[in-house]
């Protein structure tokens, strides 16, 4: 069994974001030069951007789910996209406002898993995955990050 496997579902997205942004703090360095990975182009930019909304996502599909509503279909680009902005360097103070933005999320997400009981983590109201399964399935987003790499 994986580390994410046996890890919480809250520890598993906490722990997400933390390697994420011990990643993003040596991307300060980075020279310009999108990374390869896959059939995918990368930046410091667009691997927030990424992580940022795969966790907005999945947050409003839990909370939809929890409401007896179906989720909101996402119209995100995806790591498809590449944006001007995901182009642009990568400051001190773009990495200051990462860390702010995706440790709240990550707190917002552990709050609420902790709220659940292990029945509603196991046995999700509606369509898809459990809820267990769809923190773990957040926590992938260090894929995002991880095509980036250590730049430091």
């Amino acid at each position: 069994m994986s580390d994410t496997e046996q890890s919480t579902p809250a520890r598993a997205v906490t722990g997400m974001v933390e390697h994420v942004l011990d990643l993003a703090a040596g991307w300060t360095a980075w020279d310009g030069t999108p990374v390869r990975a896959d059939d995918r182009v990368h930046t410091p930019h667009k691997a927030i951007r990424r992580v940022t909304d795969h966790l907005i996502d999945h947050l409003a599909e839990l909370e939809a789910r929890l409401a007896g509503e179906e989720p909101q279909p996402d119209h995100w680009h995806a790591s498809a996209a590449t944006t001007p902005a995901d182009l642009a360097p990568f400051t001190a103070a773009d990495l200051d406002e990462a860390r702010s933005r995706l440790t709240r999320l990550a707190r917002i997400w552990a709050v609420r898993l902790a709220a659940l009981t292990g029945e509603q983590l196991d046995d999700s109201p509606g369509a898809g995955w459990s809820f267990r399964e769809l923190a773990h399935h957040v926590a992938d987003s260090t894929y995002y990050a991880d095509a980036v790499g250590d730049l430091s």
